[in-house]
């Protein structure tokens, strides 16, 4: 071909080399294991101390306490109707542990829907006290009177609390303090009236209110627990008091929980495409990570052992603007000793941020592997994306304090368990079906349990969508 012809070819665009698409079939590629969007950091797993379960079950033993009920009550809505389920009302300290359904359902049935604007005055300080409210929906504050006349707040109630029961018990009662919304809330009142009205026709009910809250004789700690009887301070030869520590009859215990799944891999691909990656190993390790992210979500959310679900309502907290601010999470570390831990939703981190970079605040941080972890009060502030956010965009903060010998939350796991791979986790071989597909059943028990009540606290409530 003359020079001219060769000119001529490539200005028509013929090829003149090998392709890259041709070439790539003779290459070997260079190739990442299997990713997975679906990986968080887990910081939940990671610093929970975790405590070896014989048998299946741990079992909490603590002192005898004589409190009942968890101080909330729950409500059954039907369009823009709000009732109280029957059965809550033994949450008022007057009525715990009557148990006349009938009774209760027509009290529940005397309880008054009323809907309340926001910075409105439902009771103010110094006026009788004749009527319950029930918090069905909305944030109240409790306002008193400091010990130099000036206002002080007693904190935030929000749905499913109840105040003003002082009007059940006498009828000379009067309000210790100023109930304001805070946001427009849906309430239910329950006037002493109904009451009387309901106890002059119940010979129960009307036995039950002369009853005294109290056992007559017994002495509790703050806590609801039997007091232990000391002296302290004495000189001479009094006689010293006798005592002993009782503990609780039935104590609560933790079954561990599971989290299954059957993995299947066809022959073919375990013999065939094991190079340069084995593909048991890759699948294995895929379902492992989804395992251990649904053991976290488990641990917080599950209605039985969940720390959401097991916070009690004296731990719960609400905070006084909505957005979560240094004051608020100053509040929730104050309600327990030796707090370990914070943990909160990413954007809840990022709120609080806000809150800080407002105040002119700087978080100190820590190192922990290698990450730099916020820290208020030198509490780490984890990142958890296992806590819900709702659809009004409001999620929790959760605070630990951890470990069983601080009387704290700890998880559960059972170790040593046949075809262990991780402590807790087992993969076993199940067998090959007759179309050669390989069966492994990979599993994971775990549980969490909280010793005390006060190593657990909620922060609830927190608004994450408004910008100031």
């Amino acid at each position: 071909m003359s020079v001219g012809e060769q000119v001529g070819a490539e200005q028509a665009g013929q090829q003149q080399s090998l392709g890259t698409a041709a070439a790539r079939n003779l290459a070997t590629t260079t190739k990442s294991v299997p990713q997975m969007q679906e990986i968080s950091s887990r910081w939940l797993l990671r610093m929970l101390p975790w405590v070896d379960v014989q048998g299946g079950t741990y079992r909490v033993n603590r002192r005898l306490t004589y409190a009942v009920g968890d101080g909330r009550m729950t409500f059954v809505k039907t369009g823009d109707r709000v009732e109280i389920i029957p059965a809550e009302l033994g949450e008022l300290p007057v009525l715990r542990s009557y148990e006349d359904e009938e009774v209760l359902t027509e009290l529940a049935a005397r309880c008054r829907q009323r809907e309340i604007e926001a910075g409105q005055v439902i009771a103010s300080f110094g006026s009788p006290a004749d009527e319950v409210y029930l918090l069905a929906h909305g944030r109240v504050e409790r306002v008193g009177t400091g010990p130099y006349g000036e206002d002080e707040s007693l904190g935030v109630l929000a749905g499913g609390a109840y105040f003003g029961e002082q009007a059940l018990l006498s009828d000379d009662a009067i309000w210790e303090y100023t109930a304001r919304t805070l946001t427009a809330c849906t309430v239910l009142v329950l006037p002493r009236d109904a009451v009387q009205q309901v106890a002059e026709r119940s010979e129960s009910l009307r036995d039950h209110l002369r009853r005294p809250l109290t056992v007559p004789g017994q002495r509790t700690n703050k806590f609801g627990e039997k007091e232990i009887d000391l002296a302290a301070g004495h000189s001479g030869e009094p006689d010293i008091p006798h005592t002993f520590v009782d503990y609780e009859a039935r104590p609560r215990e933790y079954e561990l929980s599971v989290a299954q799944t059957v993995l299947r891999i066809h022959t073919r691909v375990a013999d065939l495409y094991n190079q340069p990656m084995n593909q048991t190993e890759q699948q294995i390790r895929l379902t492992v990570e989804a395992l251990r992210e649904r053991q976290e979500h488990e641990l917080v959310n599950n209605r039985d052992f969940g720390l959401l679900h097991n916070c009690e309502y004296d731990q719960r907290i609400q905070p006084h603007a909505g957005v979560p601010s240094p004051d608020d999470l100053d509040e929730l570390l104050s309600r327990r000793r030796g707090t370990r831990m914070l943990l909160a939703h990413p954007r809840a981190i990022a709120a609080f941020g806000r809150e800080l970079n407002k105040r002119g605040l700087v978080p100190e941080t820590v190192d922990m592997g290698g990450n730099r972890i916020p820290t208020w009060r030198g509490v780490p502030l984890y990142p958890c994306n296992k806590i819900p956010v709702t659809e009004a965009r409001t999620t929790s903060i959760i605070a630990l304090r951890t470990g069983e010998e601080d009387q704290g939350v700890i998880g559960l796991r059972a170790a040593g368990i046949p075809d262990e791979i991780e402590p807790g986790l087992s993969v076993r071989f199940m067998g090959i079906n007759e179309q050669a597909i390989i069966k492994y059943l990979v599993t994971a028990y775990h549980s969490a349990a909280v010793l005390v009540p006060d190593a657990l606290g909620v922060l609830e409530n927190v608004e994450i969508g408004r910008w100031r």
